[in-house]
């Protein structure tokens, strides 16, 4: 079983979906987990299960249905239909006091006893389950008897931000479920100095793992949580530079100036991962003219005649990046047209729907300069600039390479060169300004040509000197409207105008980032690229589109930049806390100390995704620890950009495979009405609320760890998932019939022990279908969790447990458990039952409901003991159910027959709600019941169950009426007395004729079935052959002398 150990990330810039941390160690007996955790719109449908069988396997198909089943039970679960519930009253009213003659047999009625509570009062015992656990190290003694072979579910890093949401729940249970299965199964900021940030934030990092661990803790996730392992640790920050030092050795890591995600709020590189797109992001786009003042011999004067007065036309959506401009960029293969400017018509100041727009100063001239535009896009412009434009040459993109134009600001010339595909007629002019310091395709351009790399932005978003007339403005705001302005001055702005578009933010700030080139490391991702796609196809991945989405991810992206502007840094041995305090010598090896002059401290850090994606070197595959690769890696959807990708592009550089063999990812938790949480639109779910419950208990009732834990179950994590308060009300309801299910069981088992067993083939042939049936059940909850699809392990408990066995077994066990006779075969057969169902059903829930079935555990009327033959004292001691070959046996030919008894007694059971609601009878033991088919096959085995010996295979207690008798003919004189009959089919082939009369002889006393035999017993007149011979051999009760 499990050693989980947490770790939450002590970086606190680390973020990724899956936000605490967990290590778990399991091992089972055929095998060792261990998973791992580094701290850092309509309702979905759901899938039913219906069970088909066939020898020695199970069949499962799965239904589609909208809604839970909501339906109510009592304190113990009722019967499917109105029942006579006789010697249950009847006991119950004695009990109490009431005076009746029927209270005499009381004491002769098995009724259910047991100590476990219908109610779970889960914020008291939910705490309390916890508490046994840590005092009795159950973890720990799991652990401990597991010798298996390791199972690894690695945990990343995330980020150590406060309190838990819904997103934390999902995830983090998700694991735990796992985990436990396979145990089973086997600017303040600026005034801080370095050291006093790095302490801050070390603090914050601190008490946040504490505060999530407690959070987790209440979840129900089990880990080894006095034993995290945390980022700032120092053989961590070891381990992450290990790696780095590998990829440093093999040539992939280096240093270079190129543009990259830059946030001012931040002051800092972004990765990609570290953006966010919200909606609704206005820019202030213009269109401008840059004029040509040459064009290259070979152009053969094509564009002779429009000197001195041709521009290029270009569309930017960031007028700040115009000062760093070294090109425009065209495709050679567009057609492009030189157009001339012939009328204006319009206001300088207009308005196109919700974009605000205004007219440059250019177009307002007598003499308008001809522009150079792509020939698609000139009817585009002519409606958006309110002009007519007429095209006087056309020619290829090709014979526009090497033209020159004057840089709009510091008058340079600067080259038209050739784009690449980026380049296209879907928006702007077909013309891109091209500023290599402030774009990827830009930067990728400019080392073709040779370009200059302009970036004269500094850490704060600021333009500088470099910047000249426009030093020390806000790129981002009035700088941006300074270049406009300037633009507009030298008859260089045709037009600006509003365009909402994405924008890249940043996540922790939600600021707004921009492209800004500076000195950074990076990792050369083509230089391992192809082992990186050829790893993927080697993972599992689930659901399978997510191979597709790293796949794409991995073979599009540019080389990774791993440093950081930030005061926290990495170091072997003696911790990151040491670069800032330690002198250059001291940090160098002895042999290097006397070059030390030659060297100087670098004050980046690490990308976090590079001390995130290194987590597998620090953890998984050390001496004693676990494996590498990790068995499974599991998060939101999201970390396909994230740690699944960073963890893979660190481990192929340096190890050559994936550091993982199968991935899982989980969608986002929504709204019950599809909806983003959000706290302003006031639809935020809180787990802590949903388990501890609101102010208002009444509107937000606290539900309890496993109520969530069963929600978490239900969903197909595979996409978005919903949650809200009716679907909580639901899911409660559901856990409630399940819990009800579980005391039901408990109270019936109440003086069971295993001496009591009935050996199997002594077993009633319903009984036998019932543990057959019950087999099939354990087998494909295995199977599932096996898949990882928990939610069909919702739809069959559901089904099963809370469906079939309610509404059949246990409706047609009552009598003979409760008026059987309390050593009587039939009620010890149907207690071995039981007994198998109470054992299985625990511990298969076990993994999602881990409170529920140790609260059972610990009301058990006996013990358990596991193989070995020591007791199993906690229910995760007990281990998975073992296969048993001989309830898989069942006969074939069996099965199919008890598929049309339950048919059949569905079918009765109309007929029975006819005759009751005629007033003929009132509960159905007052009716008798006749079948007439022309089946010979079908008609010989309900004669036999009609007059069974074995009481429990008895067609009439199947029925829960007095008596059942099969017809040879149904002719008009027998039609005449039976009041109430119809006809059906059985199975869609057997014709049944079923009639209701009222049931012949007098009712008895005690078990309230009607027979003859009433009154031939002198000593108890009143009770039936059955109950006289019960009542015989039992004992009155003492009775208290009178004081």
């Amino acid at each position: 079983m499990s050693l989980l150990r947490k770790s939450l990330a002590a970086n606190s810039s680390i973020f990724t979906s899956s936000e605490a941390a967990t290590v778990a160690m399991i091992h089972s007996a055929s095998h060792r987990v261990l998973l791992r955790r580094s701290s850092c719109s309509s309702l979905r449908t759901a899938t039913s299960v219906d069970l088909f069988y066939r020898r020695g396997s199970a069949l499962s198909i799965f239904n589609t249905v909208t809604h839970y089943s909501t339906s109510s039970s009592d304190d113990f679960p009722p019967s499917s239909k109105q029942r006579s519930r006789g010697p249950v009253m009847a006991a119950k009213k004695a009990s109490g006091g009431e005076k009746q003659e029927e209270g005499r047999y009381k004491h002769t009625v098995d009724l259910p006893k047991t100590t476990f509570g219908m109610r779970a009062n889960a914020s008291v015992r939910e705490p309390e389950i916890q508490k046994l656990w840590e005092d009795n190290q159950v973890f720990k003694r799991v652990v401990d008897k597991n010798e298996g072979e390791h199972f690894v579910l690695h945990d990343g890093p995330p980020y150590a931000n406060g309190e838990l949401h819904m997103g934390h729940a999902l995830n983090k249970i998700l694991k735990d479920v796992i985990n436990r299965y396979k145990s089973m199964d086997q600017e303040a900021r600026r005034d801080l100095t370095q050291s006093k940030l790095r302490a801050k934030a070390a603090k914050f990092a601190k008490a946040t793992v504490k505060t999530q661990m407690a959070s987790f803790k209440r979840f129900g996730v089990w880990g080894d949580w006095e034993r995290p392992y945390l980022t700032l640790d120092p053989e961590y920050e070891a381990a992450q530079i290990e790696v780095f030092g590998q990829m440093a050795f093999q040539g992939y890591i280096y240093r270079g100036r190129k543009p990259v995600h830059w946030s001012p709020s931040s002051r800092t590189a972004l990765a990609e991962a570290e953006l966010e797109y919200p909606e609704g992001h206005v820019s202030k786009s213009i269109y401008a003219i840059f004029r040509l003042v040459s064009a290259p011999p070979t152009s053969d004067g094509l564009l002779e005649e429009f000197f001195p007065d041709l521009c290029l036309a270009i569309w930017t959506t960031t007028p700040w990046t115009v000062p760093a401009n070294a090109a425009v960029a065209v495709n050679a293969k567009l057609q492009y047209a030189v157009i001339e400017v012939q009328s204006f018509s319009g206001d300088a100041s207009t308005s196109s729907g919700n974009k605000k727009q205004r007219l440059g100063h250019v177009l307002k001239e007598q003499k308008k300069p001809f522009l150079i535009v792509a020939s698609d896009l000139v009817p585009t412009l002519e409606a958006k600039w309110g002009v007519k434009l007429v095209v006087k040459k056309t020619l290829l993109g090709s014979d526009l390479e090497n033209c020159r134009y004057i840089h709009p600001i510091d008058k340079r010339e600067c080259p038209v060169v050739i784009g690449g595909d980026y380049i296209t007629t879907e928006s702007g002019t077909g013309l891109v300004h091209t500023a290599p310091g402030h774009g990827r395709e830009d930067y990728v351009t400019g080392l073709k040509y040779g370009l200059p790399i302009i970036s004269p932005v500094d850490d704060d978003g600021k333009f500088t000197e470099e910047a000249v007339q426009f030093s020390g403005l806000d790129v981002l705001g009035d700088g941006n409207i300074a270049v406009m302005n300037y633009l507009d001055e030298q008859m260089l702005l045709i037009m600006e105008e509003s365009y909402q578009h994405n924008y890249p933010y940043d996540w922790r700030t939600k600021k707004p980032t921009i492209f800004r080139a500076t000195e950074q490391w990076f990792a050369s991702v083509e230089g391992f690229r192809q082992s990186a796609m050829e790893a993927i196809s080697q993972v599992k991945w689930i659901p399978p589109q997510g191979e597709n989405r790293i796949t794409a991810m991995t073979s599009s992206r540019s080389d990774w930049c791993i440093s950081r502007q930030r005061t926290w840094a990495i170091i072997a041995l003696k911790g990151s806390d040491a670069w800032w305090y330690m002198k250059v010598e001291d940090l160098l090896p002895e042999k290097y100390r006397d070059q030390a002059s030659d060297y100087e401290k670098g004050m980046d850090t690490m990308d976090v995704w590079f001390d995130s994606g290194s987590s597998w070197a620090a953890v998984l595959g050390k001496s004693g620890g676990p494996k590498f690769p990790a068995d499974l890696y599991l998060e939101g959807t999201d970390q396909h950009r994230g740690w699944f990708q960073s963890s893979l592009l660190t481990s192929i550089a340096t190890k050559g495979k994936a550091p993982y063999t199968s991935v899982i990812t989980h969608g986002f938790v929504l709204d019950e009405k599809g909806c983003k949480m959000s706290k302003s639109l006031g639809n935020v779910v809180d787990p802590h609320t949903i388990i501890e419950g609101g102010r208002n208990s009444k509107e937000a009732p606290g539900y309890g760890a496993d109520v969530l834990r069963l929600w978490v179950s239900s969903v197909d994590y595979t996409g978005d998932v919903m949650i809200g308060t009716q679907v909580l009300r639901q899911i409660s309801d559901i856990y409630r019939k399940l819990r009800g299910t579980l005391r039901y069981l408990l109270g019936n088992l109440h003086d069971w022990e295993a001496g009591n067993a009935i050996s199997y083939n002594d077993l009633p042939m319903i009984d036998k279908h019932a543990l057959f049936q019950l087999e099939n059940v354990v087998n494909t909850i295995r199977e599932s969790y096996d898949n990882y699809q928990f939610f069909k392990i919702f739809q069959i408990i559901q089904r099963f447990v809370i469906v079939d066995l309610s509404n059949f077994y246990f409706d047609v066990a009552k009598d003979r458990l409760y008026v059987g006779g309390t050593t009587s075969h039939t009620r010890r057969s149907c207690q071995t039952v039981l007994a198998a169902h109470l054992l299985s059903i625990a511990r298969v829930i076990a993994p999602i409901l881990p409170h529920l079935a140790e609260d059972v555990w610990q009301n058990l009327p006996f013990q358990f003991t596991v193989q070995d033959g020591s007791a199993a004292k906690f229910v995760f001691e007990s281990k998975w159910p073992a296969p048993n070959e001989k309830r898989l046996a069942f006969p074939v030919e069996e099965i199919g027959f008890w598929g049309k008894i339950l048919e059949l007694r569905t079918e009765v059971n109309k007929v029975l709600e006819v005759a009751r609601a005629s007033k003929l009878i009132g509960s159905s033991l007052e009716a008798k019941v006749y079948l007439h088919t022309s089946d010979a096959s079908l008609a010989s085995r309900l004669h036999e169950m009609c007059t069974a010996s074995n009481d429990a295979d008895a067609l009439h207690r199947i029925f829960i009426t007095s008596q059942a008798e099969m017809l040879h003919h149904v002719e008009d004189e027998v039609l005449k007395a039976i009041p109430y009959s119809g006809e059906y089919l059985i199975q869609g082939s057997n014709r049944v004729w079923i009639g209701v009369s009222r049931a012949e002889g007098l009712k008895c006393e005690r078990c309230w079935n009607y027979t003859p035999q009433v009154g031939s017993f002198v000593e108890h007149p009143t009770l039936c052959g059955r109950c006289y011979k019960v009542v015989a051999v039992q004992p009155e009760p003492a009775v208290s002398a009178a004081c």
